[in-house]
Protein backbone atom coordinates (compact mmCIF):
# COMPACT_ATOMS: atom_id res chain seq x y z
CA UNK A 1 0.00 0.00 0.00
CA UNK A 2 1.28 3.78 -0.49
CA UNK A 3 -0.55 5.75 1.80
CA UNK A 4 -4.45 4.80 0.71
CA UNK A 5 -3.29 3.47 -2.57
CA UNK A 6 -3.34 -0.06 -3.38
CA UNK A 7 0.10 -1.61 -5.06
CA UNK A 8 0.96 -5.24 -5.82
CA UNK A 9 4.28 -5.44 -4.88
CA UNK A 10 6.49 -3.00 -3.34
CA UNK A 11 8.66 -0.41 -5.36
CA UNK A 12 11.98 -1.80 -4.91
CA UNK A 13 14.95 0.49 -3.55
CA UNK A 14 18.42 -0.11 -3.46
CA UNK A 15 22.07 1.58 -3.97
CA UNK A 16 23.78 -0.92 -6.28
CA UNK A 17 21.44 -1.77 -9.44
CA UNK A 18 18.17 -2.00 -10.65
CA UNK A 19 16.70 -4.53 -13.87
CA UNK A 20 13.09 -4.19 -15.09
CA UNK A 21 11.46 -5.77 -17.68
CA UNK A 22 8.70 -7.74 -19.56
CA UNK A 23 10.29 -11.44 -18.15
CA UNK A 24 11.86 -12.34 -14.65
CA UNK A 25 14.43 -14.56 -16.58
CA UNK A 26 15.68 -11.57 -18.31
CA UNK A 27 15.88 -9.24 -15.82
CA UNK A 28 17.65 -11.68 -13.52
CA UNK A 29 20.28 -11.77 -16.14
CA UNK A 30 20.90 -8.58 -16.47
CA UNK A 31 21.06 -8.42 -13.11
CA UNK A 32 23.87 -11.06 -12.74
CA UNK A 33 25.86 -9.13 -15.14
CA UNK A 34 25.79 -5.91 -12.56
CA UNK A 35 26.61 -8.54 -9.78
CA UNK A 36 29.51 -9.50 -12.51
CA UNK A 37 30.57 -6.35 -11.97
CA UNK A 38 29.28 -5.04 -15.62
CA UNK A 39 27.30 -1.50 -16.12
CA UNK A 40 23.99 -1.02 -16.94
CA UNK A 41 24.75 -1.01 -20.90
CA UNK A 42 26.17 -4.56 -20.64
CA UNK A 43 23.35 -5.79 -18.37
CA UNK A 44 20.86 -4.37 -20.99
CA UNK A 45 22.36 -6.69 -24.05
CA UNK A 46 22.14 -9.50 -22.09
CA UNK A 47 18.61 -9.11 -20.82
CA UNK A 48 17.50 -8.41 -24.28
CA UNK A 49 19.18 -11.42 -25.80
CA UNK A 50 17.20 -13.61 -23.14
CA UNK A 51 14.61 -11.71 -24.15
CA UNK A 52 14.98 -13.18 -27.75
CA UNK A 53 14.75 -16.64 -26.63
CA UNK A 54 12.32 -16.95 -23.84
CA UNK A 55 9.54 -14.17 -25.11
CA UNK A 56 10.21 -15.53 -28.87
CA UNK A 57 6.41 -14.48 -29.63
CA UNK A 58 7.09 -10.91 -28.64
CA UNK A 59 10.58 -10.59 -30.02
CA UNK A 60 13.29 -12.20 -31.55
CA UNK A 61 16.89 -12.16 -32.89
CA UNK A 62 15.49 -10.72 -36.48
CA UNK A 63 13.84 -7.84 -35.06
CA UNK A 64 15.06 -4.14 -34.29
CA UNK A 65 16.22 -2.54 -31.25
CA UNK A 66 15.40 1.32 -30.53
CA UNK A 67 16.94 3.01 -26.87
CA UNK A 68 17.58 6.13 -25.22
CA UNK A 69 19.76 6.72 -23.25
CA UNK A 70 22.47 8.56 -20.50
CA UNK A 71 25.85 7.56 -19.41
CA UNK A 72 27.13 8.39 -15.91
CA UNK A 73 29.39 11.19 -18.12
CA UNK A 74 26.92 12.44 -20.35
CA UNK A 75 23.68 13.32 -18.84
CA UNK A 76 22.29 14.38 -22.39
CA UNK A 77 19.95 11.47 -23.61
CA UNK A 78 21.06 9.96 -26.47
CA UNK A 79 19.33 7.64 -28.86
CA UNK A 80 20.01 4.45 -30.56
CA UNK A 81 18.79 3.57 -33.51
CA UNK A 82 18.92 -0.73 -34.16
CA UNK A 83 15.99 -0.17 -36.61
CA UNK A 84 16.98 -1.78 -39.64
CA UNK A 85 16.12 0.53 -43.04
CA UNK A 86 13.81 -1.22 -46.24
CA UNK A 87 15.45 -3.17 -48.56
CA UNK A 88 17.08 -1.67 -52.04
CA UNK A 89 14.71 -3.88 -53.86
CA UNK A 90 11.46 -2.26 -51.84
CA UNK A 91 9.82 -0.03 -53.58
CA UNK A 92 6.56 1.35 -54.05
CA UNK A 93 6.38 -0.02 -57.71
CA UNK A 94 7.19 -3.20 -57.06
CA UNK A 95 4.89 -3.46 -54.20
CA UNK A 96 1.88 -2.77 -56.38
CA UNK A 97 2.95 -4.88 -59.12
CA UNK A 98 2.46 -7.62 -56.95
CA UNK A 99 -1.02 -5.54 -56.87
CA UNK A 100 -0.69 -4.71 -53.16
CA UNK A 101 -2.47 -1.72 -51.80
CA UNK A 102 -0.79 -1.84 -48.68
CA UNK A 103 2.49 -4.32 -47.74
CA UNK A 104 1.24 -7.64 -45.96
CA UNK A 105 1.67 -7.64 -42.13
CA UNK A 106 3.31 -11.44 -42.55
CA UNK A 107 5.52 -12.96 -44.78
CA UNK A 108 8.89 -11.73 -46.22
CA UNK A 109 7.86 -9.22 -47.87
CA UNK A 110 7.48 -7.26 -44.61
CA UNK A 111 10.94 -7.77 -43.81
CA UNK A 112 13.23 -4.63 -43.33
CA UNK A 113 16.92 -5.62 -42.81
CA UNK A 114 17.41 -7.08 -38.88
CA UNK A 115 18.41 -4.45 -36.71
CA UNK A 116 18.69 -6.29 -32.94
CA UNK A 117 21.79 -7.63 -33.41
CA UNK A 118 23.86 -5.04 -34.89
CA UNK A 119 22.41 -2.23 -32.58
CA UNK A 120 22.95 -4.60 -29.13
CA UNK A 121 26.85 -4.82 -30.17
CA UNK A 122 26.85 -1.35 -31.22
CA UNK A 123 25.61 -0.45 -28.04
CA UNK A 124 28.17 -3.17 -26.32
CA UNK A 125 31.16 -2.07 -28.02
CA UNK A 126 31.19 1.76 -27.34
CA UNK A 127 29.36 1.93 -23.68
CA UNK A 128 29.40 -1.56 -22.13
CA UNK A 129 32.61 -3.16 -20.29
CA UNK A 130 31.98 -7.09 -20.98
CA UNK A 131 33.22 -9.11 -23.91
CA UNK A 132 30.37 -10.69 -26.07
CA UNK A 133 30.44 -14.06 -24.86
CA UNK A 134 29.91 -12.82 -21.29
CA UNK A 135 26.35 -11.08 -21.87
CA UNK A 136 25.25 -13.65 -25.09
CA UNK A 137 25.94 -16.76 -23.01
CA UNK A 138 22.65 -16.79 -20.63
CA UNK A 139 20.66 -16.70 -24.11
CA UNK A 140 22.76 -19.59 -25.56
CA UNK A 141 21.93 -21.20 -22.31
CA UNK A 142 18.47 -20.89 -22.35
CA UNK A 143 18.26 -21.98 -25.85
CA UNK A 144 20.31 -24.63 -25.98
CA UNK A 145 19.27 -26.08 -22.95
CA UNK A 146 15.86 -24.76 -22.47
CA UNK A 147 13.44 -22.44 -20.67
CA UNK A 148 9.86 -22.31 -18.83
CA UNK A 149 7.51 -21.96 -21.99
CA UNK A 150 5.32 -19.44 -21.23
CA UNK A 151 1.54 -20.74 -21.71
CA UNK A 152 0.69 -17.51 -24.15
CA UNK A 153 3.70 -19.11 -26.45
CA UNK A 154 1.80 -22.27 -27.69
CA UNK A 155 -1.21 -20.15 -27.64
CA UNK A 156 0.18 -18.44 -30.43
CA UNK A 157 1.26 -21.29 -32.19
CA UNK A 158 -1.79 -22.62 -32.26
CA UNK A 159 -3.72 -19.35 -33.60
CA UNK A 160 -1.40 -19.77 -36.56
CA UNK A 161 -1.43 -23.43 -36.56
CA UNK A 162 -2.92 -23.87 -40.34
CA UNK A 163 -0.36 -21.33 -41.74
CA UNK A 164 2.02 -23.38 -40.47
CA UNK A 165 1.05 -26.34 -41.34
CA UNK A 166 0.19 -25.93 -45.06
CA UNK A 167 2.01 -22.78 -45.93
CA UNK A 168 5.69 -22.71 -43.28
CA UNK A 169 6.37 -25.81 -42.69
CA UNK A 170 10.16 -24.54 -40.99
CA UNK A 171 8.09 -23.17 -38.95
CA UNK A 172 6.08 -26.00 -37.94
CA UNK A 173 9.04 -28.12 -37.53
CA UNK A 174 10.78 -25.92 -34.84
CA UNK A 175 7.04 -24.40 -32.90
CA UNK A 176 4.47 -27.11 -32.77
CA UNK A 177 6.98 -28.97 -30.69
CA UNK A 178 6.41 -26.21 -28.43
CA UNK A 179 4.65 -27.91 -25.61
CA UNK A 180 4.71 -27.99 -22.23
CA UNK A 181 6.66 -26.57 -19.35
CA UNK A 182 10.09 -26.63 -21.32
CA UNK A 183 11.25 -25.64 -24.75
CA UNK A 184 14.42 -25.30 -26.32
CA UNK A 185 15.58 -23.76 -29.49
CA UNK A 186 19.36 -25.06 -30.48
CA UNK A 187 19.79 -24.09 -33.68
CA UNK A 188 19.36 -20.67 -32.36
CA UNK A 189 22.24 -21.43 -29.88
CA UNK A 190 24.26 -23.44 -32.52
CA UNK A 191 24.10 -19.48 -34.68
CA UNK A 192 24.75 -17.72 -31.84
CA UNK A 193 27.94 -19.78 -30.68
CA UNK A 194 28.84 -19.93 -34.59
CA UNK A 195 28.62 -15.97 -34.43
CA UNK A 196 30.65 -16.21 -31.23
CA UNK A 197 33.55 -18.46 -32.81
CA UNK A 198 34.35 -15.93 -35.74
CA UNK A 199 34.53 -12.79 -33.00
CA UNK A 200 37.96 -12.98 -33.32
CA UNK A 201 40.06 -9.60 -32.25
CA UNK A 202 43.04 -8.59 -30.41
CA UNK A 203 40.64 -5.93 -28.13
CA UNK A 204 36.90 -6.83 -26.65
CA UNK A 205 35.78 -4.03 -29.63
CA UNK A 206 38.02 -5.97 -31.89
CA UNK A 207 36.05 -9.17 -31.12
CA UNK A 208 32.08 -7.27 -31.04
CA UNK A 209 33.20 -5.56 -34.49
CA UNK A 210 34.19 -8.96 -36.05
CA UNK A 211 30.95 -10.63 -34.60
CA UNK A 212 28.98 -8.02 -36.40
CA UNK A 213 30.75 -8.44 -39.58
CA UNK A 214 30.05 -12.57 -39.61
CA UNK A 215 26.43 -11.56 -38.92
CA UNK A 216 25.88 -8.27 -42.05
CA UNK A 217 28.71 -10.08 -44.41
CA UNK A 218 28.99 -13.45 -43.21
CA UNK A 219 26.96 -16.86 -42.84
CA UNK A 220 24.07 -15.39 -41.39
CA UNK A 221 23.62 -12.66 -44.37
CA UNK A 222 24.24 -15.56 -46.55
CA UNK A 223 21.23 -17.95 -45.19
CA UNK A 224 18.93 -14.79 -44.81
CA UNK A 225 19.31 -13.91 -48.89
CA UNK A 226 19.01 -17.92 -50.01
CA UNK A 227 15.61 -18.05 -47.46
CA UNK A 228 14.36 -14.66 -49.24
CA UNK A 229 14.26 -15.66 -52.94
CA UNK A 230 11.75 -18.33 -51.88
CA UNK A 231 8.22 -17.61 -52.04
CA UNK A 232 6.25 -18.44 -48.88
CA UNK A 233 2.17 -16.97 -48.09
CA UNK A 234 1.58 -13.86 -46.60
CA UNK A 235 -1.66 -12.37 -44.88
CA UNK A 236 -2.45 -10.91 -48.79
CA UNK A 237 -3.30 -14.97 -49.03
CA UNK A 238 -1.06 -15.52 -52.16
CA UNK A 239 2.60 -16.49 -51.95
CA UNK A 240 5.54 -13.88 -52.31
CA UNK A 241 9.61 -14.01 -51.85
CA UNK A 242 10.99 -11.16 -50.47
CA UNK A 243 13.41 -8.28 -51.32
CA UNK A 244 15.79 -8.41 -48.44
CA UNK A 245 19.14 -9.25 -49.58
CA UNK A 246 22.88 -10.09 -48.29
CA UNK A 247 24.37 -6.66 -49.48
CA UNK A 248 21.35 -5.33 -47.69
CA UNK A 249 22.29 -6.66 -44.42
CA UNK A 250 26.27 -5.78 -45.22
CA UNK A 251 25.33 -1.78 -46.20
CA UNK A 252 23.64 -1.28 -42.88
CA UNK A 253 24.66 -0.51 -39.61
CA UNK A 254 22.91 0.58 -36.17
CA UNK A 255 23.23 5.18 -35.27
CA UNK A 256 23.24 6.94 -32.36
CA UNK A 257 21.67 10.35 -32.66
CA UNK A 258 20.15 13.09 -30.30
CA UNK A 259 16.85 12.27 -28.27
CA UNK A 260 13.96 14.85 -29.03
CA UNK A 261 13.29 16.36 -25.95
CA UNK A 262 10.74 18.17 -24.22
CA UNK A 263 10.67 20.31 -20.76
CA UNK A 264 7.32 20.29 -18.60
CA UNK A 265 7.89 22.23 -15.60
CA UNK A 266 11.46 20.47 -14.27
CA UNK A 267 11.04 17.64 -15.79
CA UNK A 268 12.51 16.74 -19.24
CA UNK A 269 10.93 14.11 -21.51
CA UNK A 270 13.78 12.10 -24.02
CA UNK A 271 12.44 10.24 -27.15
CA UNK A 272 13.38 8.99 -29.72
CA UNK A 273 12.57 10.67 -33.07
CA UNK A 274 9.55 11.49 -35.59
CA UNK A 275 10.77 7.96 -37.19
CA UNK A 276 9.14 6.61 -34.20
CA UNK A 277 5.65 7.72 -32.78
CA UNK A 278 8.06 8.65 -29.94
CA UNK A 279 7.08 12.40 -30.11
CA UNK A 280 3.53 11.94 -29.72
CA UNK A 281 3.92 11.32 -25.52
CA UNK A 282 5.48 15.30 -25.71
CA UNK A 283 2.56 16.09 -27.95
CA UNK A 284 0.15 14.69 -25.69
CA UNK A 285 1.48 16.35 -22.66
CA UNK A 286 2.05 19.95 -24.39
CA UNK A 287 -1.62 19.60 -25.05
CA UNK A 288 -2.58 18.74 -21.64
CA UNK A 289 -0.09 21.19 -19.93
CA UNK A 290 -2.99 23.91 -18.57
CA UNK A 291 -5.45 21.48 -18.48
CA UNK A 292 -7.33 20.91 -14.68
CA UNK A 293 -6.19 17.53 -14.05
CA UNK A 294 -6.69 15.40 -10.83
CA UNK A 295 -6.64 11.85 -9.03
CA UNK A 296 -8.44 10.72 -6.07
CA UNK A 297 -6.36 8.20 -3.97
CA UNK A 298 -4.37 7.43 -7.53
CA UNK A 299 -7.40 7.11 -9.55
CA UNK A 300 -7.84 9.62 -12.25
CA UNK A 301 -11.32 11.46 -12.19
CA UNK A 302 -13.53 11.63 -15.80
CA UNK A 303 -12.63 15.14 -16.85
CA UNK A 304 -9.05 13.62 -16.44
CA UNK A 305 -9.48 10.22 -18.45
CA UNK A 306 -11.76 12.44 -20.73
CA UNK A 307 -8.78 15.09 -21.70
CA UNK A 308 -6.22 12.95 -21.57
CA UNK A 309 -8.10 10.75 -24.76
CA UNK A 310 -8.93 14.04 -26.39
CA UNK A 311 -5.90 15.04 -26.53
CA UNK A 312 -4.34 11.65 -27.37
CA UNK A 313 -6.77 11.72 -31.01
CA UNK A 314 -5.29 14.86 -31.52
CA UNK A 315 -1.89 13.63 -30.99
CA UNK A 316 -2.11 10.99 -33.15
CA UNK A 317 -3.62 12.61 -35.69
CA UNK A 318 -0.33 14.79 -36.20
CA UNK A 319 1.22 12.03 -36.04
CA UNK A 320 -0.26 10.10 -39.00
CA UNK A 321 -0.22 13.12 -41.17
CA UNK A 322 3.40 14.29 -40.25
CA UNK A 323 5.82 11.52 -38.42
CA UNK A 324 8.04 9.24 -40.47
CA UNK A 325 11.77 8.94 -41.68
CA UNK A 326 11.76 12.61 -43.50
CA UNK A 327 11.69 16.31 -42.55
CA UNK A 328 9.37 16.42 -39.84
CA UNK A 329 7.81 20.18 -38.72
CA UNK A 330 8.55 18.50 -34.67
CA UNK A 331 9.68 21.99 -33.35
CA UNK A 332 6.15 23.41 -34.91
CA UNK A 333 4.15 20.33 -32.72
CA UNK A 334 6.35 20.80 -29.85
CA UNK A 335 5.70 24.53 -28.97
CA UNK A 336 3.55 25.34 -26.97
CA UNK A 337 1.75 28.28 -28.99
CA UNK A 338 0.88 25.29 -31.30
CA UNK A 339 -0.28 23.24 -28.36
CA UNK A 340 -2.29 26.24 -27.27
CA UNK A 341 -3.87 26.45 -30.70
CA UNK A 342 -4.83 22.50 -30.46
CA UNK A 343 -5.91 22.14 -27.21
CA UNK A 344 -9.40 24.63 -28.11
CA UNK A 345 -10.43 22.07 -30.38
CA UNK A 346 -11.03 19.63 -26.75
CA UNK A 347 -14.78 20.25 -25.93
CA UNK A 348 -16.97 18.64 -23.29
CA UNK A 349 -17.73 16.08 -26.00
CA UNK A 350 -15.56 13.12 -27.35
CA UNK A 351 -14.43 13.59 -31.00
CA UNK A 352 -14.91 11.14 -33.62
CA UNK A 353 -12.87 12.95 -36.43
CA UNK A 354 -9.62 12.49 -37.17
CA UNK A 355 -7.95 16.17 -36.85
CA UNK A 356 -4.46 16.94 -37.94
CA UNK A 357 -3.02 20.17 -37.02
CA UNK A 358 0.35 22.12 -38.73
CA UNK A 359 0.12 23.82 -42.61
CA UNK A 360 -1.30 21.83 -44.97
CA UNK A 361 -1.52 18.09 -43.31
CA UNK A 362 -2.38 15.29 -45.19
CA UNK A 363 -3.50 11.95 -44.42
CA UNK A 364 -3.07 8.63 -45.83
CA UNK A 365 -6.08 7.00 -47.51
CA UNK A 366 -7.42 4.69 -45.40
CA UNK A 367 -9.17 1.38 -46.14
CA UNK A 368 -12.16 0.55 -44.72
CA UNK A 369 -12.67 -1.24 -41.14
CA UNK A 370 -12.52 -4.41 -41.35
CA UNK A 371 -15.65 -5.79 -39.37
CA UNK A 372 -13.86 -8.12 -36.45
CA UNK A 373 -12.04 -5.45 -34.63
CA UNK A 374 -11.34 -8.04 -32.30
CA UNK A 375 -7.46 -7.31 -33.30
CA UNK A 376 -7.40 -3.41 -32.12
CA UNK A 377 -4.80 -1.72 -29.76
CA UNK A 378 -3.99 -4.95 -26.99
CA UNK A 379 -1.00 -6.53 -26.39
CA UNK A 380 -0.64 -9.43 -27.63
CA UNK A 381 -2.93 -9.84 -30.62
CA UNK A 382 -2.12 -12.20 -33.04
CA UNK A 383 -4.21 -13.24 -36.49
CA UNK A 384 -4.52 -16.70 -37.85
CA UNK A 385 -2.82 -15.40 -41.06
CA UNK A 386 0.39 -14.23 -38.95
CA UNK A 387 -0.54 -10.34 -38.70
CA UNK A 388 0.31 -9.38 -35.36
CA UNK A 389 0.02 -5.86 -33.68
CA UNK A 390 1.95 -4.67 -30.71
CA UNK A 391 4.15 -7.30 -29.90
CA UNK A 392 7.12 -6.09 -28.13
CA UNK A 393 9.22 -6.72 -25.25
CA UNK A 394 10.59 -3.94 -22.91
CA UNK A 395 13.66 -3.42 -20.50
CA UNK A 396 15.07 -0.19 -17.66
CA UNK A 397 18.46 -0.58 -16.23
CA UNK A 398 20.06 2.08 -13.83
CA UNK A 399 23.59 1.05 -12.28
CA UNK A 400 25.20 2.65 -9.12
CA UNK A 401 27.56 4.67 -11.35
CA UNK A 402 24.52 6.65 -12.76
CA UNK A 403 24.55 5.11 -16.02
CA UNK A 404 20.25 4.91 -17.21
CA UNK A 405 18.88 3.05 -20.67
CA UNK A 406 15.54 2.51 -21.71
CA UNK A 407 15.25 -0.10 -24.64
CA UNK A 408 12.44 -1.64 -26.23
CA UNK A 409 13.36 -4.50 -28.23
CA UNK A 410 10.44 -6.14 -31.39
CA UNK A 411 10.29 -7.86 -34.18
CA UNK A 412 10.85 -11.22 -35.64
CA UNK A 413 8.08 -12.62 -33.79
CA UNK A 414 7.92 -16.65 -34.18
CA UNK A 415 4.19 -15.58 -36.42
CA UNK A 416 5.70 -12.87 -38.14
CA UNK A 417 7.67 -15.20 -41.13
CA UNK A 418 9.00 -18.40 -41.50
CA UNK A 419 11.81 -19.69 -39.81
CA UNK A 420 14.93 -19.83 -41.72
CA UNK A 421 16.11 -23.10 -40.65
CA UNK A 422 19.45 -23.19 -40.82
CA UNK A 423 19.40 -20.09 -37.86
CA UNK A 424 16.80 -21.25 -35.83
CA UNK A 425 14.45 -17.95 -36.33
CA UNK A 426 12.60 -15.63 -38.53
CA UNK A 427 13.16 -11.72 -40.05
CA UNK A 428 10.69 -9.32 -39.00
CA UNK A 429 7.57 -7.13 -40.63
CA UNK A 430 8.25 -3.92 -39.66
CA UNK A 431 7.99 -3.14 -43.26
CA UNK A 432 4.23 -3.41 -42.81
CA UNK A 433 4.10 0.49 -41.37
CA UNK A 434 5.15 2.13 -44.74
CA UNK A 435 2.39 3.23 -47.23
CA UNK A 436 2.40 2.26 -50.67
CA UNK A 437 0.79 5.67 -51.04
CA UNK A 438 3.08 8.27 -52.88
CA UNK A 439 3.99 11.88 -51.06
CA UNK A 440 3.37 10.70 -47.57
CA UNK A 441 6.01 11.12 -44.67
CA UNK A 442 6.10 7.10 -44.29
CA UNK A 443 5.80 6.35 -47.52
CA UNK A 444 8.36 3.21 -48.79
CA UNK A 445 11.57 3.86 -50.25
CA UNK A 446 14.39 2.27 -50.28
CA UNK A 447 16.74 2.77 -47.38
CA UNK A 448 14.49 3.95 -45.58
CA UNK A 449 13.44 3.47 -41.30
CA UNK A 450 9.65 2.62 -41.22
CA UNK A 451 8.09 4.87 -38.67
CA UNK A 452 7.81 2.09 -35.85
CA UNK A 453 5.17 2.52 -32.98
CA UNK A 454 8.43 1.38 -30.41
CA UNK A 455 9.07 4.37 -28.08
CA UNK A 456 11.36 4.18 -24.92
CA UNK A 457 11.16 6.91 -23.01
CA UNK A 458 13.50 8.33 -20.45
CA UNK A 459 13.18 11.42 -18.13
CA UNK A 460 15.19 13.69 -16.23
CA UNK A 461 14.52 16.30 -13.06
CA UNK A 462 16.38 20.00 -13.24
CA UNK A 463 19.08 18.60 -15.93
CA UNK A 464 20.10 15.11 -14.04
CA UNK A 465 18.25 11.53 -15.88
CA UNK A 466 16.04 10.29 -12.73
CA UNK A 467 13.42 8.04 -14.86
CA UNK A 468 13.54 4.92 -17.54
CA UNK A 469 10.44 3.68 -18.61
CA UNK A 470 8.50 1.96 -21.41
CA UNK A 471 6.28 -0.94 -22.34
CA UNK A 472 5.16 -3.16 -25.17
CA UNK A 473 2.16 -2.37 -26.74
CA UNK A 474 1.87 -1.23 -30.55
CA UNK A 475 0.22 1.99 -30.96
CA UNK A 476 -0.62 1.69 -27.21
CA UNK A 477 2.70 2.79 -26.08
CA UNK A 478 2.64 6.24 -25.77
CA UNK A 479 -0.88 6.25 -24.57
CA UNK A 480 -0.15 3.50 -21.40
CA UNK A 481 2.89 5.80 -20.78
CA UNK A 482 1.06 8.94 -20.76
CA UNK A 483 -1.26 6.88 -17.90
CA UNK A 484 1.97 6.44 -16.39
CA UNK A 485 3.00 9.85 -16.51
CA UNK A 486 0.02 11.33 -15.34
CA UNK A 487 -0.28 8.20 -11.92
CA UNK A 488 3.46 9.41 -11.39
CA UNK A 489 3.42 13.27 -11.75
CA UNK A 490 -0.58 14.38 -11.11
CA UNK A 491 -1.42 11.63 -9.22
CA UNK A 492 2.05 11.59 -6.87
CA UNK A 493 2.66 7.81 -7.20
CA UNK A 494 5.50 5.97 -6.45
CA UNK A 495 6.84 3.74 -9.78
CA UNK A 496 5.05 0.56 -9.02
CA UNK A 497 1.96 2.44 -7.68
CA UNK A 498 1.98 4.23 -10.78
CA UNK A 499 2.30 1.45 -13.26
CA UNK A 500 -0.31 -0.51 -11.11
CA UNK A 501 -2.86 2.21 -11.43
CA UNK A 502 -5.63 2.08 -14.42
CA UNK A 503 -5.05 2.29 -17.52
CA UNK A 504 -6.71 3.64 -20.61
CA UNK A 505 -6.28 4.07 -24.27
CA UNK A 506 -8.48 5.78 -27.15
CA UNK A 507 -8.89 3.11 -30.23
CA UNK A 508 -10.06 6.00 -32.31
CA UNK A 509 -6.01 5.92 -33.18
CA UNK A 510 -5.51 4.55 -36.23
CA UNK A 511 -3.26 1.14 -36.16
CA UNK A 512 0.27 1.59 -37.56
CA UNK A 513 -0.38 -2.25 -38.20
CA UNK A 514 -2.08 -3.83 -41.45
CA UNK A 515 -4.88 -3.78 -42.03
CA UNK A 516 -4.97 -0.27 -40.64
CA UNK A 517 -7.96 -0.27 -38.34
CA UNK A 518 -9.37 2.17 -36.28
CA UNK A 519 -13.02 3.11 -34.77
CA UNK A 520 -13.88 6.50 -34.31
CA UNK A 521 -15.15 7.52 -30.75
CA UNK A 522 -13.84 3.99 -28.62
CA UNK A 523 -12.15 4.02 -25.84
CA UNK A 524 -10.70 0.48 -23.86
CA UNK A 525 -10.63 1.38 -19.77
CA UNK A 526 -9.32 -0.79 -16.99
CA UNK A 527 -12.49 -1.38 -14.94
CA UNK A 528 -10.96 -0.18 -11.95
CA UNK A 529 -10.91 3.94 -13.08
CA UNK A 530 -14.77 2.93 -11.20
CA UNK A 531 -18.36 2.81 -12.58
CA UNK A 532 -18.60 6.59 -11.91
CA UNK A 533 -15.96 7.35 -14.15
CA UNK A 534 -16.55 5.02 -17.06
CA UNK A 535 -20.25 6.63 -17.04
CA UNK A 536 -18.68 10.12 -16.73
CA UNK A 537 -16.70 8.81 -19.86
CA UNK A 538 -19.86 7.58 -21.70
CA UNK A 539 -21.93 10.70 -20.69
CA UNK A 540 -18.97 12.79 -22.59
CA UNK A 541 -19.59 10.33 -25.96
CA UNK A 542 -17.52 7.96 -25.67
CA UNK A 543 -17.82 3.97 -26.94
CA UNK A 544 -16.68 2.87 -23.69
CA UNK A 545 -15.24 -0.99 -23.84
CA UNK A 546 -14.83 -2.14 -20.15
CA UNK A 547 -11.36 -4.46 -21.26
CA UNK A 548 -11.31 -6.02 -17.36
CA UNK A 549 -9.14 -4.93 -14.11
CA UNK A 550 -5.90 -5.68 -15.41
CA UNK A 551 -5.33 -5.76 -19.34
CA UNK A 552 -3.77 -2.65 -20.30
CA UNK A 553 0.22 -2.16 -20.87
CA UNK A 554 3.09 -3.54 -19.74
CA UNK A 555 5.55 -1.04 -17.84
CA UNK A 556 8.44 -1.31 -16.24
CA UNK A 557 10.02 1.57 -14.69
CA UNK A 558 13.71 1.97 -12.66
CA UNK A 559 15.05 5.76 -11.06
CA UNK A 560 18.13 7.55 -9.94
CA UNK A 561 17.51 10.14 -7.34
CA UNK A 562 19.57 12.73 -6.16
CA UNK A 563 21.13 10.77 -2.95
CA UNK A 564 21.97 7.93 -4.73
CA UNK A 565 19.09 5.29 -4.51
CA UNK A 566 17.59 3.82 -6.68
CA UNK A 567 13.86 2.26 -7.70
CA UNK A 568 12.56 0.02 -9.96
CA UNK A 569 9.13 -1.32 -10.55
CA UNK A 570 7.16 -3.54 -12.91
CA UNK A 571 4.07 -4.36 -14.15
CA UNK A 572 1.87 -7.04 -12.71
CA UNK A 573 -0.25 -7.50 -15.72
CA UNK A 574 -0.02 -10.93 -17.64
CA UNK A 575 2.06 -12.11 -14.33
CA UNK A 576 5.49 -12.13 -16.21
CA UNK A 577 6.92 -8.90 -15.93
CA UNK A 578 9.72 -8.07 -13.10
CA UNK A 579 12.18 -5.88 -11.45
CA UNK A 580 15.35 -6.73 -9.00
CA UNK A 581 18.13 -5.15 -7.84
CA UNK A 582 19.43 -4.17 -4.58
Amino acid sequence: MLGDVFTTRPELVGTFGMVASTHWLASSAGMAVLEDGGNAFDAAVAAGFVLQVVEPHLNGPGGEVPAVFTTATNPSPQVLCGQGVAPAGATVEHYRGLGLDLIPGSGLLATTVPGAWDGWLTLLRDHGTKRLHDVLKYAIGYARDGFPLLERVPAVVDTVRSLFAEHWPTSAALWFPAKGSRFANPVLADTWERLLSEAKGTTREAEIDAARKAWSQGFVAEAVDSFCRKEFRDDSGRDHAGVLTGQDMADWTATYEPATTADFGPWTLAKCGPWTQGPVLLQQLRLLENANLSYTDGIPTADTVHTALEATKLAFADREAWYGDAEVPVDLLLSREYAADRARLITDTASRALRPGGPDPRLPRYPSAPKDLSGAIGEPTVRPDGSTKGDTVHIDVVDRWGNMISATPSGGWLQSSPTIPDLGFCLGSRAQMFWLEEGLPNTLAPGKRPRITLTPSLALHEGAPRIAFGTPGGDGQDQWQLCFWLARTVGGLNLQAAIDAPAWHSNAVPSSFYPRDFVPGEAHVESRLGRSTIAGLRARGHEVIDVGPWTLGRLSAVSRESNGLLRAAANPRGMQGYAVGR
